[in-house]
């Protein structure tokens, strides 16, 4: 046997390994004065976090069922809602039913051309298509749409997309959606103004200030937010810094504006449409404008709420708004009721059951 070199006896072994320096430690913060950026730090806590021990099989199959559970409980608590709305829409017209339903399975077309839009890199088409299904499944469980964005985000992560840029894409493809909602009911004053009734949907003079008080302290929070915390600062620069050089790359590239804008104004129309089908299958006494501009105006008053897919806020402005219109309240429940069951808790299982399958082909 040869005798250890001096060298060989300093070195470190396998079980001694030299300790990192606090700036090359990805769980440790980043320091003001070491210029690194915020993003690299949060990139490389994601890291981290995906490299520990997740329990392997057992917890992707967890994970994978988990979605049907939490469906197959939601359905088991708002049973009542499904049944009603099956009796109501067992005399509707099935052509239209239809009708309705493929207007809804080309909402999930449309949300893929905004997420595609809304990225430089070029995405899968189908494992695009597909996580929007699952992600239209994953926005009934939890509330204000984040369920979708989580779903959307693991999949860009997937495709190798950093945390900074999916993070970005995600925020433009919640901007565009209501600048393109809001150009479609300004449109649709400026084509009908004598014919929608808009007046009685307009908030009286005490609701109105509500509303902008509201606006008003939200905008004063953030910005005090902003100024007082300061370890946000360097994170949420980096990020808007990211999100405007994205939106110029795509804003130059007419294939990317075009499937951003254009999905963002098919989105809300057919979706809309999905509600006219429904009331042409009940025989509601109004046209197809009256109907896409009902939804429209709903939507657009209380999308906000953070209501698990809008069920609820969304459900209660529908019938207003139609019976406003001149719909009768039966017919007006009864087609919220059969959109909310199509729109809703049709795509649900089959979204979940997708969702499943994207898990564990660990593509999310």
């Amino acid at each position: 046997m040869s005798p250890l070199r001096p060298s060989e006896l300093s070195a470190p072994g396998p079980s001694a390994a030299a300790p990192l320096p606090a700036s090359a430690d990805p769980l440790s913060p980043a320091r003001p004065d070491s210029g690194e950026p915020a993003a690299v730090t949060v990139t490389a806590v994601t890291a981290r976090l995906k490299r520990l021990p997740l329990g392997g099989r057992q917890t992707r199959l967890v994970l994978s069922v988990l979605p049907v559970v939490l469906i197959g409980i939601w359905a088991a608590l708002d049973w009542e809602s499904v049944r009603d709305g099956t009796a109501r829409l067992a005399s509707a017209d099935p052509w239209w039913l239809l009708v309705a339903v493929a207007f809804t399975a080309l909402s999930s077309v449309s949300a893929s051309f905004i997420r595609q839009g809304a990225i430089p890199e070029r995405l899968p088409p189908g494992q695009l298509l597909a996580s929007q299904f699952a992600a239209c499944a994953a926005n009934h469980v939890v509330p204000a749409g984040l369920g979708g964005h989580a779903v959307t985000l693991r999949f860009l992560q997937g495709r190798g997309i950093p945390l900074p840029r999916a993070t970005a894409s995600i925020a433009l493809y919640s901007l565009v959606k209501p600048v393109a909602k809001f150009a479609l009911i300004l449109a649709f004053l400026l084509a009908f103004p004598d014919t929608l009734p808009v007046g009685q949907l307009l908030p009286s003079g005490e609701t109105l200030l509500v509303v902008l008080g509201c606006a008003a302290a939200g905008l004063v929070a953030a910005v005090v937010v902003f100024k007082v915390v300061r370890p946000l600062r360097r994170p949420l620069m980096t990020f808007l810094g990211t999100a405007l050089t994205d939106a110029r790359l795509l804003h130059s590239r007419p294939s990317r504006a075009l499937a951003l804008w254009g999905g963002a104004a098919a989105l809300p129309l057919l979706q809309a449409a999905t509600l006219a089908a429904v009331g042409a299958s009940l025989g509601i006494p109004l046209p197809w404008t009256h109907l896409v501009f009902a939804h429209l105006a709903a939507s657009a008053m209380v999308g906000a709420v953070p209501a698990p897919g809008g069920i609820g806020p969304v459900d209660a402005a529908l019938v207003f708004t139609l019976v406003v219109f001149g719909t009768p309240m039966t017919l007006a429940t009864a087609a919220v009721i059969g959109y909310r069951l199509i729109s809703g808790w049709l795509p649900l299982l089959p979204g979940a059951l997708i969702l499943s399958v994207l898990v564990r082909n660990k593509v999310l």
